[in-house]
């Protein structure tokens, strides 16, 4: 399901969703622009949450600049909806382009993704509890449970990687088709908004298709194979989206949206027998089955024994206290990436999961990530960035992103 998902230069939308259409201001001129849905269907819920897990990401988290208003927030949103709606198509951000205006004026697009396809780009939008302060007249609109994450056991935050008013969430099979989404969407939004921080991301750790082979972590185990799939439907309701029932109109057929930068010890976790990785886990690392027996995609078994009476799957395995049997049925849909950013000052890769997650309400991330609080894992892991948005639906043909909220 999405707004609209390009594929080539022809455009799809994955699971029939109606594309992004909206008005925008560009360029010099400044014209009033109308886009075309890409394709229609039930135009519920933005892409790139149970699209199929792409390649690569460039996830950006955005403050409004000091002394903006509603209609500075209203005018961008409208602006950013219709970029991406072109580049999710493979088009530039506007017809003109990157060589088509003016020589004496800047281009309209950057031009680093001239000749490029579209990559299955998706370009998902998020709103942080901040942009629901007072400077833009929204807190009666704020949903009751949009509030900044609580700190957890173990948590190491750097508030300058954490938190934002607004956030794009960028994928696409090539990179730069991915970072040319934020970089046009970053520029489109200069004396509105700024980025606060960002994250690029490699090599997905998750699926949200049968079709897609259960990828592997940087400590090298499976990841993601209980993930929700696009295709259960009633998964997707009871876990994923927000209900009409359960917060403001605006809000009805969206999600809320996770990030968590997680820095992994990777030396010191390859200094681990294979062993012990495994029972921090709970799986086989050779073939991702748990360790209760069977193959990857068997249940977990965790009254199994073996011959000394002793639990097969350890009691603080990863694989246990996340497991929904363990957090009153709880499943969250996830779509994270790894990343290597360098090196530190120790010399040492500075490497990790960038985790994002949706779930129908924040509290269901919380208790999950409550019950992990004993988890074995958490010696070889650190929580340093934090974020949560709103994640609105799909806007209607002729709307803006988040025009429930805005009234654009």
């Amino acid at each position: 399901m999405g707004l609209a998902v390009g594929a080539g230069a022809a455009g799809l939308a994955i699971g029939g969703g109606a594309g992004i259409a909206g008005g925008v201001a560009l360029g010099r001129a400044r014209e009033r622009r109308t886009a075309d849905a890409v394709a229609s269907g039930d135009g519920i819920h933005q892409p790139g949450i149970t699209t199929p897990v792409q390649d690569h990401l460039h996830f950006a988290a955005f403050d409004m600049m000091a002394r903006t208003t509603r209609d500075d927030v209203a005018s961008l949103l409208q602006d950013w909806t219709y970029a991406a709606n072109r580049m999710m198509q493979g088009l530039e951000v506007s017809a003109t382009g990157a060589v088509g205006g003016s020589p004496e004026a800047p281009p309209d697009d950057t031009g680093e993704a001239l000749g490029l396809p579209a990559s299955n780009l998706t370009i998902t939008f998020g709103f942080g509890p901040s942009l629901f302060d007072e400077r833009f007249g929204l807190a009666a609109q704020r949903p009751a449970g949009l509030e900044r994450l609580p700190a957890f056991l173990g948590d190491d935050l750097d508030p300058e990687r954490s938190d934002g008013d607004l956030c794009i969430q960028a994928c696409a099979d090539d990179p730069q088709v991915a970072v040319h989404a934020i970089r046009n969407l970053s520029r489109i939004a200069f004396g509105r908004a700024r980025i606060r921080w960002s994250q690029l991301g490699f090599g997905r750790t998750s699926k949200t298709t049968s079709d897609q082979a259960t990828p592997r972590n940087l400590f090298g185990f499976k990841d993601g194979t209980a993930n929700i799939l696009a295709d259960d439907a009633a998964a997707l309701d009871e876990n994923v989206w927000v209900s009409a029932s359960e917060g403001p109109a605006w809000l009805a057929g969206g999600s809320y949206l996770v990030a968590r930068r997680i820095a992994m010890l990777i030396e010191t976790w390859d200094r681990v027998r294979l062993s012990e990785q495994d029972r921090i886990v709970g799986r086989d690392k050779a073939r991702g089955a748990p360790l209760s027996g069977g193959d990857e995609f068997t249940a977990p078994d965790f009254a199994a024994t073996d011959g000394s009476g002793t639990p097969r799957i350890d009691a603080r395995s990863h694989v246990r206290l996340a497991h929904p049997d363990q957090n009153g049925g709880i499943r969250i849909l996830r779509r994270g990436y790894n990343f290597v950013d360098g090196n530190t000052d120790l010399g040492r890769l500075n490497a990790g999961l960038f985790f994002l997650s949706f779930q129908r309400s924040p509290d269901r991330y919380i208790t999950v990530q409550r019950a992990l609080a004993t988890d074995a894992m958490a010696e070889y892991i650190r929580h340093v960035g934090s974020g949560l948005w709103a994640v609105p639906p799909a806007p209607a043909a002729g709307q803006s992103i988040g025009a429930g909220l805005l009234g654009a």
